[in-house]
């Protein structure tokens, strides 16, 4: 059977079980938009490609599948490399689709001035992606499409260009068979016992997992395996949700207070779980290198490139955490206790140091649904998130500290919630908002289910902040800020504004996140960064 090169394309997607693609039309890839008509998948239209590349970002986040956008030729395709270098930056397993010019009018070499012509469009992605694929022959598209698809998700994850020349979207080509899926066999990893050993030995061991560990869905492996060593559990930005929060070995977060840091000073062994130990985590590497150090991580490269582990065992962090067998160790209710503890006092430094912050996360723990997906910007409020509040689950918080991409929480959170994996509740500030506020216009359209809870505090407050650090005047951090509320209702979507962090917020945000319907609440606040913020950091 014959099809269109656009079908094949679709077909590939719905092969891979693809539920929704976001995307943005041009001239070059309208005929890709008229073949996901004629399939299951759903196709969200968006406003501008970058919002199309976090929205993907946001799905993935939320499910573990594949996220797809589809944009079209030149601006269309560069548009989207801010979103792209986000999902690289933390493992989001992003398939970028972008339409490329007509082949037939490509001479190698030089770039002639067809409408959106790039020398190389693939090459502008290369630092940002794990790969790219551009399709050289209108019958390889189904098979290209498999194998980017592959490269995205295979561990570790990441975003992948995939580019199609428009004109092999009309050619006819024969329908290919999906190649079968292929799973790599567990293998031997050598050194097991001698980790088992040295954390047997150890006088106070702690785990420390990211956001690999997340991914390969290693929780509960690492939940047994804590109490089994009765060993602390921090972990990373990445990695927030990991354990259920009533564990009796989970820290709390984050590691950036003095309290929770003295367990990494204590611990004699740290057994390193799915993690590269980024500057963001260790205060740009002012943590001390444990005693001993062992990493469990799909990358020795990656495991070694910021602290030298004394033992890496290579491989998947859930295969090879279930086979660990250190012996049991005493003293669980010693460590439960302890850090109970430290949550009490990390919990009073905020009510001491910013009672506003105390209020606002008090008020998500309290008011939000169980199921829901947090979706945070780089913003004062979405530091204090990232850093303090309690996710329920794995999936439950996206926050951009891979790359630190302002503008990420609102597009974002359009991906998270059309995943139908809970509502998406986005903590952004007005000047992350403002990079993609055009797309209410898809909020409204689509009848998402997120509640945006936009944090006004008339600029951008983290470099207000810096700039009064360092005792300079404010400059090009303070504006008049717009009728928030007047521009979500004029797109459609319901709002309301409160001052503050106080019952007001409380009782509004306890009835949006209770709707049905999509919704913003802008709150006039201005809060102190929190201590996990870089001018905060307490090591010297």
């Amino acid at each position: 059977m014959a099809v269109s090169g656009a079908r094949e394309l679709v077909d590939a997607l719905e092969a891979l079980g693809t539920e929704i693609v976001f995307g943005l039309p041009g001239v070059h890839n309208l005929p890709l938009w008229e073949a996901l008509s004629e399939t299951g998948i759903k196709l969200v239209g968006v406003r501008h490609e970058q919002t199309a590349g976090y929205a993907a970002d946001g799905y993935a986040r939320a499910t573990g599948k594949l996220g797809v956008a589809l944009v079209t030729t030149g601006p269309g395709a560069a548009n989207t490399l801010g979103a792209v270098g986000e999902a690289m930056a933390s493992a989001a397993p992003v398939l970028i689709i972008a339409t490329d010019i007509p082949s037939t009018l490509r001479r190698p070499g030089v770039v002639r001035g067809v409408l959106h012509e790039t020398s190389d469009q693939q090459a502008m992605f290369a630092p940002v992606t794990k790969g790219g694929f551009t399709v050289r022959a209108a019958d390889q598209i189904g098979t290209t499409v498999h194998r980017a698809a592959r490269l995205a998700l295979q561990p570790q994850s990441g975003p992948v260009y995939l580019g199609v020349p428009t004109d092999y979207l009309r050619e006819t080509v024969p329908h290919r068979r999906p190649p079968a899926p292929h799973r790599k066999p567990d293998v031997d990893v050598p050194d097991l016992a001698r980790a088992e050993a040295m954390l047997s030995d150890a006088r106070q061991p702690l785990i420390w997992a990211g956001g690999g560990a997340l991914r390969s869905g290693a929780g509960d492996a690492i939940g047994v395996l804590a109490e089994k060593l009765a060993a602390p559990v921090i972990t990373t930005f990445a990695a927030r949700g990991l354990l259920p929060l009533d564990h009796p070995c989970l820290a709390p977060n984050p590691v950036h207070t003095p309290e929770v840091g003295e367990l990494w000073d204590e611990a004699d062994v740290v057994l390193a779980i799915g993690t590269d130990f980024d500057g963001l985590m260790t205060q740009n590497w002012r943590m001390p290198k444990p005693p001993r150090l062992i990493a469990v991580n799909v990358d020795a490269d990656d495991a070694a490139k910021n602290y030298a582990p004394d033992l890496t065992l290579v491989g998947d962090a859930r295969s090879i955490v279930e086979r660990l067998l250190p012996k049991q160790r005493p003293g669980l209710d010693d460590i439960t206790l302890r850090l109970a503890g430290i949550g009490r006092r990390v919990r009073q430094r905020i009510r001491d140091e910013e009672p506003q912050a105390y209020d606002f996360l008090s008020t998500l723990d309290e008011v939000l649904p169980t199921d829901a997906v947090l979706v945070s910007d780089m913003c004062v409020a979405g530091y204090w998130v990232g850093g303090f509040h309690r996710v329920r689950a794995p999936r439950k918080l996206a926050y951009p500290m891979g790359w630190g991409t302002l503008g990420y929480g609102f597009p974002a959170s359009l991906g998270a919630a059309a995943a139908g994996t809970g509502r998406a509740i986005c903590i952004t500030g007005d000047g992350g908002f403002l990079y993609g506020c055009g797309d209410l216009a898809t909020l409204a359209q689509e009848q998402l289910p997120v509640t945006v809870v936009l944090v006004d505090d008339g600029g951008y407050g983290m470099l207000r902040y810096d700039q009064d650090r360092e005792g300079v005047p404010h400059r090009g951090v303070d504006w008049d800020s717009p009728d928030f509320v007047g521009l979500a209702r004029s797109f459609g979507v319901h709002a309301d504004r409160v001052s503050g962090f106080g019952r007001a917020f409380r009782r509004l945000l306890g009835e949006f996140v209770e709707s049905d319907e999509p919704n913003v609440l802008v709150v006039k606040a201005k809060l102190k960064p929190p201590l996990n913020t870089s001018p905060r950091w307490y090591r010297t």
